[in-house]
């Protein structure tokens, strides 16, 4: 009878049932279960006692688990089976299968930025297959206060930060419905705080409707957005709302499950934008241009996170 795999499939001639078998028995452990005896391993992992004792012993002897003689514990040399890998995973890196995921889904671009003085700056992006895309690549900037993605995270910082950012902005209209007061983009950042999101509906662009996400870090503060770009001719707000919100928000939270995973074995991850001309965004076309000829890289370190995103309060508010 062939080996099936736990879906049921026959499995590889390929795979090496010690192997699974070996790291069924590693992850026997957690934290509810951070020490087993013999036979609970065995129990949990479906082998026999003698199989288990084995693998068990052999944790024992390459460092990995302790033993009393009765009870098994893991060891912190365990952090070594991952900690090489994680350790060099940026936040892009971390986040590019997610976009993909969510691309997939909802058949629209994605993208993951951060704030770098006063522009968002994307670090991470999953096109969409369309004949007409905007082209936006990693490296790209824009103002943070006209973009979805920007206010997500502007949003979040304190009052007073907000204050000078928008004294220092450029509030000049890129489009007929950008918002050019100082105290409208701070009401409608005070909303987006509340709401958990944040939706432009052509302001940089005419025709570009955009929805974006906080990303949480371990401690709650708001470290990067992600978003969904759409064509208004193809997409409505309610639209945004009902079908690509869901999933964005969904998405987040898998970013950040992965975070805090990552954060247990490597501590922190780094928010850096790959190597790549820095982009400036054409103020009536959206295009990026390279300017400088130069990688401008996202500068610091960003905590592991581990918060959630708020959970998304419907608004039925008009968004200019």
């Amino acid at each position: 009878m062939p080996d099936r795999d736990r879906f049921g499939g026959a499995r590889e001639p390929h795979f090496v049932r010690s192997l699974e078998r070996g790291l069924a028995v590693i992850r026997a452990f957690d934290a509810e279960h951070p020490a087993l005896t013999l036979s609970e391993v065995a129990r949990t992992c479906e082998l026999t006692r003698a199989a288990a004792r084995r693998f068990l012993l052999t944790l024992v002897d390459l460092g990995y688990v302790h033993t009393d003689g009765r009870l098994f514990r893991p060891t912190p040399r365990v952090l070594e089976l991952g900690y090489a890998y994680l350790s060099g995973f940026t936040l892009a890196d971390l986040a590019q299968p997610h976009l993909e995921r969510l691309v997939a889904q909802v058949g629209e671009s994605s993208s993951l930025c951060v704030l770098d003085g006063d522009d968002i700056v994307y670090v991470a992006r999953v096109s969409a297959s369309r004949i007409m895309t905007a082209t936006i690549t990693v490296g790209t900037r824009f103002p943070a206060h006209v973009t979805s993605v920007g206010r997500v995270i502007l949003a979040h910082r304190p009052d007073e930060e907000i204050d000078a950012r928008l004294a220092r902005a450029d509030l000049e209209p890129r489009t007929r419905r950008t918002l050019t007061s100082a105290d409208r983009l701070r009401a409608e950042l005070r909303r987006v705080r509340r709401q958990g999101y944040a939706l432009v509906d052509q302001e940089l662009e005419e025709g570009l409707r955009s929805v974006a996400a906080p990303l949480r870090d371990r401690d709650g503060e708001v470290v990067a957005g992600v978003n969904i770009p759409v064509h208004a001719g193809r997409t409505s707000v309610e639209s945004v709302r009902r079908d690509l919100l869901p999933h964005l928000l969904a998405a987040v939270a898998r970013i950040e499950a992965d975070l805090c995973v990552t954060g247990t074995a490597a501590g922190r991850l780094r928010a850096v934008a790959p190597g790549a001309a820095t982009g400036r965004a054409d103020a009536e076309t959206g295009r990026a241009d390279a300017v400088t000829g130069r990688a401008d890289a996202v500068t610091g370190r960003t905590d592991v996170a581990t918060g959630r995103a708020p959970a998304a309060t419907p608004d039925t508010g008009t968004h200019r």
